[in-house]
């Protein structure tokens, strides 16, 4: 019996294949609008580089809260010296012999006094021993300092800043899920629309074809309808090739692999777009996080005032120090019958600044004049809000207009049509009148479709000013 092929493939390699199979896979995935907001809220880089900037703050408060806590710190040296420090010392020994061999009178082998020099020379002398040995540890705790201080009541203020930075960026990614989701949504329904313009002319034109046949048609009404459905072909061609851009647009910001498929749920509709989109929930600025980022980020700024400030004070520290020192003629000193001399310490530090150069008062003033500057910037952003929300009030108003006149030109311009097509299949019309109605039913389609695009783009920009993605 014969082995199969599987078997004679090292395992290794069936493990490759099998991952690489995974890998290549396509999924099938069908998402709702707001299946393809929380996606996208998972997986963008920058949502990702923001949650990091945070864990990042949350490890720099602990660095920041760790500098309160006590501080224990051991250390243990052994030196050798190969050459002993030489000392040189004053010659105390020689004064003292000549004062005695003067008081004695003692003469020298002359018979002359000795008397004592006018100077003396200095005494080489060496002190310690060739091997030292010190073990102990050093404890302190920080009483107060400037910037620590502030540094710990800053904590929360800074988390909360990192915090607004996130919820502006995933304003920014919702609205581009949304234009993305819907733009897809509105290409794939103008594309069903056009569709269904194509088959009807292709009708006409086998109808006129088998007229043409029989001598009712002439040979300029059958080109005349080629036209017409040659450029209904190329517009189908261009919005199919826009709807795989869309798609693959709408793909990167979901994160999703290109290979796999997307079935959009969702459906858009003009009832849906203005279903309360001019209530504005009783707008406040903070619904912005833009606003609160930036008032968030002035509130550090205003601790950077108080750390400045505070830096004139001293700063204050306890620490107790205790060691134990040998010395040793050789290396003995795991010997029990040496002995090891204690040294213990305990003491207060106080570091009181005096003058800088005027250092600190120019930090001061940076500081105060950076929350001037956000000052500014909160008047000025809040002014730009209301002149968002004002524009994009309008801009949603008028394209839910334009909106409501397409769709009622796309009702009359299908009753035209179908009038008009009534009269061709009774033999009292033309085909030229059916080709333009025809056209003219493609036409407000067209128009429909960008009308209700226009819309959904006002609804997301009036939406987004108010704060409410």
């Amino acid at each position: 019996m014969k082995k199969s092929w599987l078997k004679s493939v090292p395992l290794g390699i069936v493990a490759i294949l099998l991952i690489t199979c995974q890998l290549n896979a396509q999924r099938r995935l069908e998402l709702s609008v707001k299946q393809a907001v929380d996606t996208a809220l998972i997986y963008r880089t920058e949502l990702k580089n923001l949650r990091l900037d945070r864990k990042i703050q949350v490890a720099q408060n602990r660095e920041i809260t760790g500098q309160a806590y006590p501080q224990l710190n051991g250390n243990l040296a052994i030196t050798k010296f190969f050459s002993i420090p030489v000392t040189s010392l004053p010659d105390f020994i020689s004064p003292s012999v000549y004062d005695v061999l003067e008081k004695n009178n003692v003469k020298d082998g002359s018979g002359n006094p000795i008397t004592a020099p006018g100077s003396y020379s200095v005494i080489p002398a060496r002190f310690g021993v060739p091997w030292t040995a010190s073990v102990g540890f050093t404890f302190q705790q920080l009483l107060f300092q400037s910037d620590v201080f502030v540094g710990l009541k800053a904590r929360s203020a800074s988390l909360q800043y990192a915090d607004y930075k996130i919820a502006l960026m995933e304003d920014s990614i919702r609205a581009n899920v949304y234009r993305s989701y819907y733009s897809v949504l509105i290409i794939s329904k103008r594309i069903s629309f056009l569709d269904e313009s194509v088959k009807r002319i292709e009708k006409l034109y086998h109808d006129q074809s088998e007229m043409y046949k029989n001598g009712f048609a002439e040979q300029l009404d059958l080109d005349k309808t080629q036209v017409t459905l040659n450029n209904l072909l190329s517009t189908r061609n261009q919005l199919n090739n826009l709807l795989q851009l869309g798609t693959e647009a709408l793909k990167y910001v979901l994160v999703v692999p290109t290979n796999d498929t997307l079935i959009l749920t969702d459906s858009l509709s003009k009832e849906k777009l203005q279903s309360g989109v001019l209530d504005d929930g009783g707008f406040r600025f903070e619904d912005r996080q833009e606003y609160n980022a930036l008032n968030s980020f002035k509130q550090l700024m205003q601790f950077n005032v108080k750390r400045y400030k505070l830096s004139y004070l001293p700063t204050v520290s306890a620490f107790w120090s205790y060691s134990q020192n040998a010395q040793r003629q050789k290396f003995n000193f795991f010997s029990r019958s040496e002995k090891w001399y204690e040294t213990s310490i305990v003491g207060l530090s106080l570091n009181i600044p005096i003058f800088d150069g005027f250092q600190k008062a120019s930090r001061i003033q940076q500081a105060r004049f950076t929350v001037e500057k956000v000052n500014n910037s909160l008047e000025d952003l809040q002014r730009g809000i209301l002149l968002q929300q004002n524009s994009a009030r309008i801009q949603v108003t008028n394209a839910l207009v334009g909106l409501d006149i397409q769709e009622r030109n796309q009702v009359l311009a299908e009753s035209v049509y179908n009038k008009t097509k009534i009269k061709f299949e009774n033999g009292v019309g033309s085909s030229f009148e059916i080709l333009q109605a025809e056209l003219s039913l493609e036409e407000s389609q067209s128009n429909y479709f960008q009308a209700l695009y226009d819309a959904v783009i006002a609804k997301i920009g009036y939406t987004a000013a108010l704060g409410k993605l």
